[in-house]
């Protein structure tokens, strides 16, 4: 009875995951779909535009958010219909996932300042382009740029020819605000502890939800066999 009962936990556990999992995977899909194809990021796609990096980076979000989608149908199939089958290839997607979990995290915290500088001269080019054509993309970039990372331009708050897109200040928080490059390389070299950690809590997660299905797909075999008699 013990056994029902936790067989039955973790299949509401591994329900209400796999609906949180879907929403993060069509989330990720939409954000990555609209980067790519949205009219105000068309320009940072363009061949003679150094932005290799951002451009990889939507491609994953697409993928990824594409993976997690078929890996939750699966989730949630198993998980409702009982189905250890089911169960088993959603374990061996989840498996893989958390050993990516943890490869990425690790690799995020040894890169961390390469990927801080590589950041920040993403921004500088997007900074030159703003500058140079006024492409509307641009505009919407460095907005979230410098509201994500709480700087202004090339040299803080008195860059004024980027001032439009800048956070709103105060009067003290005008000579206090940072110029974003060396905000993006310090933000990463600070984060990068905080980004591990949460990579590792993912990836202990994910091994928890491991336990669940194993517990399951026990539960479910045996009433299997019980039922055969």
């Amino acid at each position: 009875m013990a056994l029902y009962l936790c067989g039955q936990l973790c299949k509401v556990i591994l329900i209400i995951f796999n609906i949180v999992f879907t929403l993060l995977g069509a989330a990720m899909l939409g954000l990555g779909l609209w980067l790519r194809f949205g009219a105000d990021t068309q320009g940072l796609f363009d061949d003679n535009f150094n932005t290799q990096q951002f451009v990889i980076g939507v491609i994953v979000l697409i993928v990824l958010g594409a993976v997690i989608l078929v890996v939750a149908v699966f989730g949630v199939c198993g998980a409702c219909s009982g189905s250890s089958g089911a169960l088993t290839v959603f374990a061996i997607f989840l498996s893989m996932l958390c050993v990516s979990v943890i490869a990425a995290g690790v690799l995020a915290f040894k890169r961390s300042d390469e990927v801080g500088e590589q950041m920040a001269m993403f921004y500088a080019t997007v900074y030159a382009k703003y500058l140079n054509t006024g492409d509307p993309s641009m505009t919407v970039t460095l907005t979230l740029m410098h509201n994500w990372f709480q700087c202004c331009g090339l040299v803080g708050a008195l860059d004024i020819l980027v001032k439009k897109t800048c956070p709103e200040h105060s009067f003290t928080e005008f000579f206090t605000m940072p110029a974003c490059p060396p905000a993006i390389v310090d933000l990463f070299k600070d984060k990068a502890p905080l980004v591990l950690g949460l990579f590792l809590g993912t990836a202990a997660l994910l091994a928890i939800l491991l336990v669940c299905i194993s517990i399951l797909v026990k539960e479910i075999k045996r009433t299997k066999q019980f039922s055969s008699y």
